[in-house]
């Protein structure tokens, strides 16, 4: 006689050598294992999401820093490959959902790792929230009937702002409702999320390149930027550039869903910001050449969606400008996706309120559903902040930026410890057999970079310059809110240690996975 699964049970696949590499750590397969090459590169890339980020910050770049804000594209573009090297090597041995968390904890001690860990989930999901805020920048533009809110639809008037709080919760309700699904479904709409997005972008690309108004030359231009001298204008101008290229870590976070994680992640941590910063920096190239003009503000305040329908017609326009909307969809999707294994594996280990019910999976759809609803909530209430003034979006895109740089310091700054103690090595195989991925004798010189370069952006970011988060003056909690949106955190995630330890104490020692060292 044989018995045969619930339906409403998938089968669990049988085990694999990447199930049992999960075991080397203390914890057992309890995801689902399906995603391969391609989804393991389009989990990283949606994340960094160029049409997103570009399209929303693009006219914020160009306001202060000019035509010359292209330059700090290429410059944050080899700080973040310095970064996602020593991401990579570390994908290589630990591949294990919760990246930066894992990783900043067997690199320092639980304690270390685990305010990275917090610093960096409450960080995803302010960025949730702020990819989503990025409809405000499109779908007016395609068609008004989508300013649902007043009349103006620029994002930094009240109308616009709080359009741009109704349609963001909208598009969060959506994907919640896709990651409570099969992780295969939310894998399929990754992929072809982010297929149509690199077609689009390689589309925007070579219209806006064919039909250049100016030569490459006006890129050395200060134009009309309103920075504070050159340095000024290009330090508040790599907002942009940083904003965009982060999240590929995220490749990383999907490892316990990934056939052979050791040997896939690594290399498209690697592709997936390598390919997001040619695309992206070729878009910003060709908004400036193909800008109608570069003196009329309308640049600094529409964007490219000014550049799309004044240099290519409606018509074209608004169809790249609909796959923008399909790039914001997914960006938002791949995010929330992240935050929830980050939660997810904090929970496992029991370092997070409600752990047991944070860490439960769904056997059906191998998904952590708790997770799912908590990301979206929160990211939604944040979205209130636009009701409050229209300074708010910049201040939750910055905010999260800088959460995450901070966290990633948290990464490389004990990998730079043990490089220099000689307690990283290089040792070790695939799961083909092949070395693990190695930055050999530049290890030091490249994670040095990286720190010393997330550092410098960090202080660059979180600065409180009253130009740029309180421009109108009489809001100065905006010019501060990085900090004390930090502060807080911090302060919040001490007082619960501190709870949890008094709560403890008189228990037994907790049980901490293998492989802490």
């Amino acid at each position: 006689m044989t018995t045969t699964a619930p339906s409403d049970v998938r089968p669990d696949p049988p085990e694999s050598p990447d199930d049992r590499s999960l075991t080397e750590f203390g914890y057992r397969q309890e995801l689902h294992r399906s995603l391969g090459r391609y989804a393991s590169f389009a989990t990283g890339f949606s994340f960094i999401s160029v049409l997103t980020t570009v399209f929303q910050f693009f006219a914020f770049g160009y306001a202060f820093g000019g035509p010359v804000f292209f330059w700090t594209w290429p410059a944050v573009l080899i700080g973040q490959l310095a970064v996602a090297a020593c991401f990579a090597e570390l994908a290589a041995r630990y591949p294990i959902s919760g990246a930066i968390y894992q990783w900043s904890s067997r690199l320092s001690n639980r304690s270390f790792g685990w305010f990275a860990g917090w610093i960096m989930v409450i960080g995803q999901i302010v960025v949730v929230a702020a990819a989503a805020l990025a409809l405000q920048m499109v779908l007016p533009a395609i068609w008004s009937g989508f300013q649902l809110v007043g009349s103006d639809p620029a994002p930094t008037s009240p109308d616009g702002a709080a359009n741009a709080a109704v349609l963001g919760v909208v598009l969060l309700v959506l994907t919640t409702v896709v990651n409570l699904l099969d992780n295969r479904v939310m894998s399929a709409v990754n992929r072809i999320g982010v297929t149509a997005e690199i077609i689009g972008a390689v589309l925007i690309i070579v219209l806006l390149l064919t039909h250049s108004e100016r030569s490459p030359g006006i890129t050395f231009h200060t134009g009309t930027g309103t920075g504070t001298g050159l340095f000024g204008a290009l330090m508040v101008g790599s907002f942009m550039a940083a904003y965009v290229m982060i999240g590929f870590d995220s490749a990383g976070e999907m490892s316990e869903e990934t056939h052979h994680p050791r040997r896939t992640a690594p290399r498209t941590i690697l592709t997936a910001l390598g390919a997001a910063g040619l695309l992206g920096g070729l878009i910003v190239l060709g908004g400036l050449l193909a800008a109608p003009s570069l003196t009329d503000g309308r640049l600094g305040v529409d964007g490219l969606s000014y550049v799309l329908t004044s240099s290519l017609g409606d018509g074209v326009g608004r169809a790249l400008l609909a796959d923008v909307v399909v790039a914001i969809a997914v960006a938002t999707l791949a995010i929330q996706t992240a935050a929830c294994r980050m939660l997810f594996s904090m929970a496992r280990d029991n370092q997070l309120p409600f752990s047991g019910r944070l860490a439960k999976v769904d056997p059906r759809t191998g998904m952590p559903s708790a997770p799912a609803l908590v990301v979206g909530v929160l990211a939604a209430a944040l979205l209130l902040l636009n009701f409050a003034s229209p300074d708010a979006f910049l201040a939750i895109g910055t905010t999260c930026i800088v959460m995450l740089y901070l966290a990633y310091a948290m990464v490389t700054g004990p990998l730079l410890v043990r490089r220099l103690r000689g307690r990283f090595t290089a040792d070790g195989t695939d799961e083909t057999g092949a070395p693990l991925f190695s930055l050999g004798r530049w290890g030091i010189p490249v994670n040095a970079l990286a720190l010393v370069y997330g550092l410098f952006m960090t202080v660059n970011l979180a600065w409180p310059r009253a130009a740029v988060y309180d421009p109108a003056g009489g809001h100065w909690y905006f010019r501060w809110f990085t900090l004390l949106f930090l502060g807080v955190t911090l302060v919040a995630g001490a007082g619960y240690r501190a709870f949890k330890a008094r709560a403890t104490e008189a228990e037994a020692p907790e049980v901490v996975p293998a492989s802490y060292a």
